[in-house]
C-alpha cells in the first residue's frame, strides 16, 4: 500500500510517499480502506521529532481517518465488510489501508460525508475528553479559547457554545480569522497580535477574569493565563506550540485558588477512548444529526501532497481542519 512516512525529523521536507505493507488484521481489529485522513497537531510533532509513537505502534503517521471496512477480526461483531466508518488510531492514518481497534470504530454520523468524518474524532474526542470530562467545563461559565481558528478552536467554541458558554472569547491572528472566528461563536474575537488578551478579557468581564482557559500554546502564555482566569478558575493545558514557560510567577495562581491541568489523548487506552466515544454518540451526535454542528473542513490535499499540506498548515491561515484524500 501506499503510505506518508518521515525520512528523519524536520520541516515538511522529510515528508517521504512509501510503500508498505498492508497492517495485520488482529482479532478484535477493523481494517479500514482509508477514504481521508484528518491532519492534526500531533502528526507535526512527530514529524518535528517531538512526540514519538507509542512503543509497538508503527511510524506511519495519521490519528484520525475516514472509510470502507474491507474486513474484520474474529472477535468483530458491529462492523461488516462495506460499512462506511470513521476511527481513531494511534497512527498509520496516512495510509491507503489501516486498522483500528473495534470499540475505537464507529459509523459515520448522519448527515456528514465520508470526507468529513476523516476530521471529525480527533478533535471532537480531544475537547470532550479533556474540557468536558476531564477539566468539568460546566453550562454558565466564560471560556478563553487560545488558538480559535485552529482545528480544536474551532470545535472548542461550537461545542462550548452548545452546552451554554455565557461568554466565548478566543485569541487569533488576523483581522479574518477574527470575523471567523465570531460568525463560528465567539463573542469576543482577539487579535493577539494587536491587542493584549488579558486586557481585552477583563474590559469584556468587568476585571473578572474567565472560568477556563483551553491553552493549546504555552509558553508565556501561562503566566497570562493565570492573570486572565477568575476566581477558582480551571487552565487546561492541551498542547505547548511556544515550548515551555522560562519563568512562571505562581502566586497568582494560589491566590486565585486556580486549577491548572493537562491531558493528551493519544496515550490513552482503546477502553478509554472508547467511552470517549460512548459519550459523544449519547450527547453530540444527536447535534450532529440535526445539523446543527459539523467539523469545520477548511482545504484537503491528495495523500502525495501531503508535504504541501504540512507546509500549508505552518502558515497558520486555516479556519478548522486539513484533512488528506486517500482515496477517490
Amino acid at each position: 500500500m501506499k503510505c506518508i512516512t518521515f525520512n528523519g525529523a524536520g520541516g515538511p521536507e522529510v515528508i517521504t510517499l512509501s510503500e508498505r505493507a498492508i497492517p495485520e488484521l488482529s482479532d478484535d481489529g477493523v481494517l479500514v480502506e482509508v477514504v481521508a485522513a484528518g491532519i492534526n497537531g500531533p502528526d507535526v510533532m512527530q514529524r518535528q521529532g517531538l512526540y514519538a509513537p507509542p512503543a509497538g505502534v508503527t511510524d506511519i503517521p495519521g490519528l484520525e481517518v475516514s472509510g470502507i471496512v474491507k474486513q474484520v477480526g474474529k472477535s468483530v461483531s458491529k462492523f461488516k465488510a462495506g460499512d462506511e466508518v470513521c476511527a481513531l488510531v494511534q497512527g498509520g492514518g496516512y495510509a491507503e489501508y489501516v486498522v483500528a481497534q473495534q470499540d475505537n470504530v464507529l459509523f459515520i454520523p448522519e448527515g456528514l460525508t465520508l470526507i468529513e468524518g476523516g476530521i471529525l474524532l480527533e478533535t471532537f474526542m480531544t475537547v470532550w475528553s479533556h474540557l468536558f470530562q476531564h477539566a468539568k467545563f460546566r453550562p454558565n461559565s466564560s471560556i478563553l479559547i487560545h488558538g480559535g481558528t485552529s482545528g480544536i478552536g474551532t470545535t472548542a467554541t461550537m461545542l462550548v457554545k452548545a452546552f451554554g458558554a455565557t461568554q466565548i472569547f478566543t485569541t487569533v491572528s488576523s483581522a479574518a480569522h477574527q470575523k471567523a472566528s465570531l460568525e463560528l461563536g465567539a463573542d469576543v474575537a482577539i487579535n493577539y497580535k494587536e491587542q493584549d488578551f488579558v486586557e481585552e478579557v477583563k474590559k469584556h468581564t468587568d476585571g473578572k477574569g474567565v472560568d477556563f482557559v483551553l491553552d493549546i500554546i504555552a509558553g508565556d502564555y501561562i503566566q497570562k493565563n493565570y492573570e486572565v482566569a477568575a476566581m477558582n478558575g480551571t487552565i487546561l493545558q492541551i498542547g505547548v506550540l511556544k515550548g515551555l514557560a522560562e519563568k512562571v510567577n505562581i502566586f497568582p495562581m494560589l491566590a486565585k485558588r486556580l486549577t491548572h491541568t493537562g491531558a493528551t489523548l493519544r496515550s490513552q487506552s482503546s477502553e478509554a477512548k472508547a467511552q470517549v466515544m460512548a459519550a459523544l454518540q449519547e450527547q453530540v451526535w444527536p447535534l450532529i444529526s440535526k445539523g446543527q454542528l459539523k467539523p469545520l473542513l477548511f482545504k484537503s490535499f491528495d495523500l502525495e501532497d501531503a508535504h504541501l499540506a504540512h507546509e500549508f498548515l505552518t502558515h497558520g491561515e486555516h479556519v478548522g481542519k486539513l484533512v488528506l484524500i486517500v482515496k477517490k
